[in-house]
């Protein structure tokens, strides 16, 4: 899919529903495999340290642009993003569209397995993945998920997957991607960072007033004030986003 590119790393253009639509048919009518990785203003800076990673980064089919700093980033340097596309919430469509193609697998063929879409949870700390996946199934009865746990092992190579959720944290959760998607039974395979957490109930998601305000990374800070740290990283960000405008304003000057 088409990607406008901030600061040197890819971010896909498509909305929401025609990423999704993209990922079912592609499910539906190939074997194509998908990789789907989740950048926000963190991990973009990363990329400036580790130019590895930001390789692995913009190999991805998908990349969807998790957090406002990147949606204001393209308005301020006129790329055409319009809208954030948080992971978790990603996720959690997904799961709604595959549980919805199954049912009209059901219904029209019950006893055809082999059409059905299955999810695997992987990463977290123990018991993170199963909660997560047990909560999903709660909410939607018909999706099918054939693995949840935090580690990865030999067994789960025989195991078919076609959409598997990976929550290590970046860059091992992308590079762990890059690493094993043409290895492995999956289909598509999407990093989800701490998705699980928040699916699970262990870690609270910010109330509906601090999302539309836009301000989540404030209620996560309130929660867990040892991410301050990290904050540091989108003032990095606000500087590398204002250079690279700034660069590109003189370079054209005639």
């Amino acid at each position: 899919m088409d990607k406008n590119d901030i600061l040197g790393v890819g971010i896909t253009k498509a909305s929401e529903d025609e990423i999704l639509e993209y990922i079912i048919k592609k499910l539906e009518k190939t074997n194509e495999k998908i990789t789907i990785f989740t950048p926000n203003p963190e991990i973009i800076v990363k990329t400036y340290k580790d130019p590895a990673f930001k390789k692995i980064l913009n190999s991805a089919d998908i990349s969807l642009p998790d957090g406002e700093g990147v949606v204001i980033a393209s308005r301020f340097m006129r790329k055409n993003i319009k809208k954030r596309i948080t992971g978790v919430d990603f996720m959690v469509r997904l799961c709604e569209c595959v549980s919805q193609h199954n049912i009209g697998v059901k219904r029209v063929a019950s006893k055809d397995a082999k059409k059905l879409i299955t999810t695997g949870f992987i990463g977290g700390q123990e018991g993170v993945a199963e909660e997560a996946a047990k909560c999903l199934k709660k909410k939607y009865p018909t999706l099918c998920v054939n693995m949840a746990k935090n580690e990865w092992s030999e067994a789960d190579l025989y195991k078919k997957t076609d959409i598997l959720f990976v929550a290590f944290g970046a860059p091992k959760q992308e590079k762990w991607i890059c690493d094993n998607i043409q290895k492995l039974p999956v289909r598509v395979m999407m990093s989800v960072g701490g998705s699980f957490d928040v699916l699970s109930g262990r870690v609270a998601r910010a109330p509906k007033f601090f999302q539309f305000v836009k301000g989540e990374w404030l209620f996560r800070l309130a929660i867990q004030p040892w991410r301050w740290k990290r904050q540091l990283a989108l003032i990095e960000f606000i500087f590398l986003v204002a250079s690279d405008f700034f660069r590109s304003i003189f370079k054209n000057r005639p």
